[in-house]
């Protein structure tokens, strides 16, 4: 440790402070003393030390006592222990707690130097190990991260292959019907023709909507810029009545039930597209004759949705993946042979935007049920009026 080296001497005879302070200046060190181990700890709490010389035998406070302050004040630092011949069994006894080593009065200035070299040597050890020890610590966190950022990367291409191969086939199939038309290969089928051409262009413009919409929540940071309070309950009862006709196309009842009606700060935006993706859903895969019920309340203090239907179910081999990019069940292509496999992903980024949950429960051919936890951003008080509003069954459909 050299002359930047620190150290505190405690012990209630004069002589062997300044003795020890005349041997040890000399040689670089730096040396404070204190007469009483309560001296000493003040001395602890306000400088900083690499070694302390402590007199066994004190009044008031015993070195053994101050040797347990000591250690909690600074659990690296080098403890030598000052005792007579008498007390070599208790010095040794506080090594077994701490004490790095002892030196018996009396002590020559080679002896004392001896051990306090040894010590200071100890402590440069001690904390180069544990330098070392947290290098180690922070390139394994480094090491998991470059992990991570590979993982990213990978899930990146992955993502992109499958885009571009969700992109492909509409594209494909556009340029297969115009190729026809122009080549006079139409016939009587061009109307028909252009109408699938019109048709897989909307698919196209819904996937690329869904992909910027992804894209956009994904970055978290500025996912939400167009922030106000935000009624829960009303942006449900918008979706619901401009989704009403098409769950009447479908032969479907569409049920809003509305208990509690909290208010969240929040991207109105973003709540539309929540109740929207999770009844379409609904309605797209539920039969004729079924329904699909969309309720909102309040519980232990977070905002509660569910949206269930009595539609074709989800197995549990597909639970664990509905939430992923582009992907659709077998039974949701083989009852809808077009989608883009984004509803869903879309939903959790935009729920756990907000720091809230969503959880799916399902049998195949009895329904789907998905439940949402969303945290209020408004005060009890300054909702009292909303709170206490219970609205009814609304049937829809």
């Amino acid at each position: 440790m050299g002359e930047q080296s620190n150290i505190l001497v405690i012990d209630d005879e004069r002589g062997i402070r300044e003795g020890c302070r005349r041997a040890l200046t000399p040689l670089g060190y730096k040396v404070e003393v204190a007469e009483t181990g309560a001296a000493g700890l003040r001395e602890l709490r306000e400088g900083s030390f690499d070694l302390v010389l402590l007199d066994l035998m004190m009044p008031g406070m015993s070195g053994v006592e101050a040797l347990d302050r000591i250690r909690e004040i600074d659990p690296d630092i080098v403890v030598v222990i000052i005792t007579g011949y008498a007390t070599v069994e208790a010095a040794v006894r506080t090594i077994k707690k701490g004490a790095y080593d002892f030196i018996s009065k009396p002590f020559t200035s080679d002896d004392l130097s001896l051990v306090v070299s040894q010590g200071l040597e100890h402590r440069r050890l001690t904390l180069e190990t544990k330098r070392l020890q947290a290098i180690e610590g922070e390139a394994k966190e480094l090491a998991r991260a470059n992990v991570e950022l590979e993982k990213l990367d990978a899930m990146k291409s992955r993502f992109m292959l499958t885009v571009a191969h969700e992109l492909r086939a509409p594209v494909a199939a556009i340029q297969g019907y115009l190729g026809l038309i122009l080549d006079g290969y139409a016939g009587d089928d061009e109307k028909e023709m252009i109408t699938s051409a019109h048709d897989r262009c909307g698919e196209l413009l819904e996937m690329i909507h869904d992909l910027l919409v992804l894209a956009h929540m994904k970055e978290k940071a500025t996912a939400i810029k167009k922030q106000k309070t935000v009624s829960v309950a009303t942006t449900l009862e918008e979706v619901a009545d401009l989704m009403r006709a098409e769950a009447q196309r479908n032969g479907l009842t569409l049920t809003v039930k509305v208990g509690k009606r909290p208010e969240m700060l929040a991207d109105e935006e973003h709540l539309k597209q929540l109740w929207t993706n999770l009844i379409s859903n609904g309605i797209k895969y539920t039969p004729r004759g079924g329904s699909v019920v969309a309720s909102l309340d309040e519980k232990d203090g977070r905002i509660v949705g569910v949206v269930s239907d009595t539609g074709i179910g989800i197995a549990a081999d597909d639970l664990p993946r509905i939430f992923e990019e582009f992907y659709r069940t077998p039974q949701a292509k083989q009852m809808e042979e077009h989608g883009t496999g984004l509803g869903l992903p879309i939903v959790k980024e935009i729920i756990e935007t907000y720091g809230g949950s969503i959880e799916v429960e399902s049998k195949i051919d009895e329904g789907t049920t998905f439940t949402f936890t969303l945290p209020p951003t408004m005060e009890p008080g300054e909702q009292i009026l909303e709170r206490g509003r219970v609205v009814g069954e609304q049937e829809e459909g």
